[in-house]
């Protein structure tokens, strides 16, 4: 079995949702912001982007309580995750946001801390995303805005030939046993709402295409499908979807589709 590479996984899910990012981002003025956390930042693939992002170079006298006005700043950009290990490989890829340790249902930030909060592929893992919502909403200052930058609804999963439905099944039943939320994106907006977050936009991320696919990506994708059934299916199982999978790629037949939400929203 293929080791995971836990950080080339994460470079992979944010290299789905960069132009959605871009242009989040930008609708949240990430340019005049002072202060940027991500909750669930694991090994820092999206935190290594903001650092090195030239837009992060600003002037906003109104946002810097201290430095004198028309001074240039640089917003600060801070990392939560509860993985000590991610963290430390954090350390390595984005080394200057300010980085912890710490549970999303309870931020160690003070009240109206910071002016984007974010987060990305989180929500589905955390045992009360109704709790880091509102969390999140805590630590955004007055007129901040809170994003989600990816949610999936596993349930309504898509995959054809017919005959690779069952690896569809066999995935949303191994996520569930690892603690995962599978239907969580369908209900994002609502709990934007619950949370008190004035929605201001929320929708599904389009689909990229599977059928191109390169080899490594491939690879990737496979190494965490054999991850995820290892305890549960037989390797001669999963051998045979596997090379399923792959002739129907070769074919331009296979299609793989599962929605993922966006939504963010205004304190």
């Amino acid at each position: 079995m293929r080791k995971i590479n836990w950080h080339h996984r994460y470079l992979q899910q944010a290299a789905w949702t960069s132009d959605l990012r871009a242009y989040l981002f930008d609708k949240t003025n990430l340019t005049q912001a002072r202060r940027v956390l991500e909750v669930g930042c694991g090994t820092g693939a999206i935190l290594s982007t903001l650092q090195t992002s030239a837009s992060l170079t600003c002037t906003a006298p109104h946002l810097s309580r201290n430095t004198d006005a028309g001074n240039a700043m640089r917003c600060k950009c801070h990392g939560l995750d509860l993985n000590a290990a991610a963290l430390n490989e954090a350390h390595l890829h984005a080394t200057t946001p300010f980085l912890t340790r710490g549970d999303a249902h309870v931020l160690p930030y003070p009240n109206q801390s910071f002016d984007i909060v974010y987060c990305h592929f989180l929500l589905l893992w955390v045992s009360d995303p109704l709790q880091a919502l509102t969390e999140m909403k805590r630590v955004t200052e007055a007129n901040g805005y809170v994003l989600a930058i990816a949610e999936p609804d596993y349930t309504a999963r898509i995959d054809h030939p017919d005959e690779l439905l069952v690896l569809g099944r066999l995935q949303n039943e191994s996520l569930q046993r690892q603690g995962a939320d599978i239907s969580l994106g369908a209900r994002l907006a609502d709990l934007f709402f619950r949370a008190g977050i004035k929605i201001v936009e929320t929708g599904v991320i389009q689909s990229r295409d599977n059928d191109a696919l390169s080899s490594e990506e491939w690879q990737n994708e496979w190494a965490m499908i054999e991850s995820d059934l290892a305890e549960s299916v037989t390797k001669k199982e999963i051998a045979r979807l596997k090379k399923l999978d792959q002739e129907a790629r070769k074919r331009e037949t296979r299609v793989l589709n599962v929605p993922t939400y966006f939504a963010w929203g205004q304190v």
